[in-house]
């Protein structure tokens, strides 16, 4: 047996609608009746304002003397700057892998787009929409030229990379933040994997 509080504050029992409680207060469940302080992550609040994004590129082919990468690229128009919290290399099995960061490289290859992103917090009307680009290329031959090689990760076949920046790494319009995977170690492995990224736009002030 359980009971609850309906909306004139009666208290109800399963198929019965006798009065029990009309005279006693109920907590609403609109207006709170306690004051109290909450600490917000970040990561939350800004899922809340509608800037919080997560997608992912999927079927990264590298191996026998190529590489793949995947890439959030902040648009030299986008109004917004990039905040990357989260990335992840994974499903890639039978070889061991090696992951370059790059920062505000040019990749080698043609970057495609990919369609699976979208935003977090589902219960805007509307949706808000990534300014922030989800970028790839698969087989490439070559290096990144330019930018920042900013840390390597090694990992191990079947096994998953995963890293939270927390937003720490912020690149205004036209900047990157791109992963770069290669297998030296088996060079005549042709292996995939997929790359997951977590991050928000902020506005940026005129």
């Amino acid at each position: 047996m359980y009971n609850y509080f309906n909306e004139n504050c009666y208290m109800q029992y399963p198929n019965q609608t006798t009065h029990i409680c009309s005279n006693h207060l109920q907590p609403s469940i609109n207006e709170p009746s306690l004051g109290y302080t909450v600490s917000v992550p970040i990561n939350l609040a800004k899922s809340l304002e509608g800037k919080y994004f997560v997608g992912y590129a999927d079927n990264l082919a590298f191996g026998k003397g190529t590489s793949a990468w995947a890439r959030l690229y902040n648009p030299i128009n986008s109004g917004v700057n990039l905040h990357v919290t989260i990335w992840t290399v994974t499903d890639i099995s039978e070889s061991a892998f090696r992951a370059q960061i790059w920062f505000n490289t040019n990749p080698p290859g043609t970057p495609q787009e990919s369609t699976l992103v979208t935003p977090t917090n589902l219960a805007l009307c509307p949706l808000p929409r990534a300014k922030i680009r989800l970028q790839y290329a698969t087989n490439v031959e070559g290096n990144p030229s330019g930018g920042v090689k900013a840390f390597v990760r090694r990992g191990q076949p079947e096994t998953t990379l995963v890293d939270d920046e927390q937003g720490k790494f912020i690149f205004p319009p036209g900047g990157s933040f791109l992963i770069f995977l290669s297998n030296p170690e088996a060079p005549d492995l042709l292996v995939s994997g997929r790359i997951a990224f977590g991050w928000w736009q902020e506005p940026i002030c005129k």
